[in-house]
C-alpha cells in the first residue's frame, strides 16, 4: 500500500498556464472583445477550466470582481434587490421636562441585489453556468448587454431602471447544451456576445494545465494526457470526447501527485487509477455497445504503452 509523500514541484512544471501561447492569444482577444464593450463567453466540456480562466481575465481589468453561479432558482429578486421587511424607527423627545413626544414611522427596507451593485458601481461580472439559469431571468441581461440600462422588474423604486456604468463588463461561462440541468439559452442573448470554445484546446495546452493545476512535472503530466487522449478515441464521435475530458486527466494526475506514484504503464497502480477514472465515462459514451470485458482490455492495453 502506498504511503503519502510530500513532492517538490518539478523544475520543468509550468508556474503559470497563463503564458502558454494558446492560452496567451485566448486572452488577449478576449480582452479586446470586453474593451471594444461586448461580453466574452466561453463554452466547453466540464473540467476544462472556463470558470479559472474566467476569474483571471476579469482580474486582469483591474475592477472589483463578481461570480454569480448560474442555477435554476436564481430570480430577479436575487440579481435586483428587493424589500425584505420593514424597518421601524422610533424618536423619544423629552428636550422640555415636562413635555414628553414620541414620533414612530415605519418604512419598508430594500437589500440591493448582487448585480444592481455591479451594474451601478462598474464591476466585472463572472456570470458562471449561465445556461443552469431560467432564460426568463436571463433575459435581465439583454436590457444590459442592448440598452445600457439594468431594469427595475417588480419593485416599488420610484425609478424604473439604473445606468450601466460604463466600465462595467461581463464574462459568460456555459457547458454544451446536452449536459443535465441546462437550460436552452436565447438566440438573442447568445447573439450579443462573443463564443469562444474551449473544445478546441491542443494536446500541449491541455498538458500545460494539467501541470499547472496539480503542480506534477511537465513529463508526467504529457504521459497522462496523452494516454487519455488515446483512450477518447476509442469511442467514436462527440459523445465519446465529452463523457471523458480533460477532467479524467486531472484526476489521474492529482492522485499520482498526493501519493508520489509513478506513471508507468506496467505499475498495478496506475492502471487500476486509470480504470477508475476512464471506464465508466467510456462505457456510458460507447451506449454500451462494446462489451465491458473488452473496453477494459482496450483501456489497459492503451495505459501500457505509458
Amino acid at each position: 500500500m502506498s504511503t503519502l509523500k510530500p513532492t517538490r514541484l518539478s523544475p520543468d512544471t509550468p508556474q503559470n498556464v497563463y503564458d502558454h501561447p494558446y492560452f496567451k492569444n485566448l486572452i488577449k482577444r478576449s480582452q479586446r472583445y470586453l474593451a471594444a464593450g461586448y461580453p466574452v463567453h466561453y463554452t466547453g466540456p466540464s473540467g476544462i477550466g472556463k470558470t479559472t480562466l474566467a476569474l483571471h481575465l476579469a482580474k486582469k481589468r483591474n475592477r472589483p470582481v463578481l461570480l454569480i453561479n448560474g442555477n435554476k432558482d436564481l430570480s430577479n429578486e436575487d440579481l435586483i434587490g428587493a424589500y425584505t421587511g420593514y424597518r421601524r424607527k422610533k424618536l423619544n423627545d423629552n428636550f422640555v421636562r415636562t413635555v414628553r413626544k414620541i414620533e414612530e414611522s415605519v418604512s419598508e427596507e430594500w437589500v440591493n441585489g448582487r448585480l444592481y451593485e455591479a451594474v451601478k458601481e462598474g464591476y466585472t461580472v463572472v456570470y458562471d453556468e449561465f445556461t443552469r439559469s431560467q432564460p426568463e431571468t436571463n433575459n435581465l441581461f439583454l436590457s444590459i448587454l442592448e440598452e445600457g440600462i439594468l431594469p427595475l422588474y417588480g419593485t416599488k423604486r420610484t425609478e424604473s431602471y439604473i445606468d450601466v456604468h460604463p466600465d462595467f463588463s461581463i464574462i459568460f461561462t456555459s457547458n454544451p447544451a446536452e449536459y443535465a440541468g441546462v437550460y436552452q439559452s436565447q438566440d438573442a442573448l447568445l447573439d450579443r456576445m462573443i463564443t469562444l470554445s474551449l473544445h478546441s484546446m491542443d494536446e500541449e495546452a491541455e498538458i500545460a494545465v494539467v501541470a499547472s493545476r496539480t503542480s506534477l512535472s511537465k513529463e508526467k503530466s504529457e504521459k497522462i494526457v496523452k494516454f487519455v487522449n488515446r483512450v477518447r478515441e476509442i469511442v467514436e464521435g462527440a459523445d465519446g470526447e465529452e463523457n471523458l475530458s480533460l477532467r479524467a486527466s486531472l484526476m489521474i494526475a492529482e492522485v499520482v501527485r498526493k501519493y508520489n506514484l509513478k506513471v508507468k504503464g506496467s505499475s498495478e497502480e496506475f492502471q487500476d487509477i486509470c480504470l477508475d477514472i476512464t471506464l465508466y465515462p467510456l462505457q456510458m459514451g460507447t451506449h454500451f455497445s462494446v462489451p465491458f470485458e473488452e473496453l477494459k482490455e482496450q483501456v489497459l492495453e492503451e495505459c501500457r504503452k505509458v
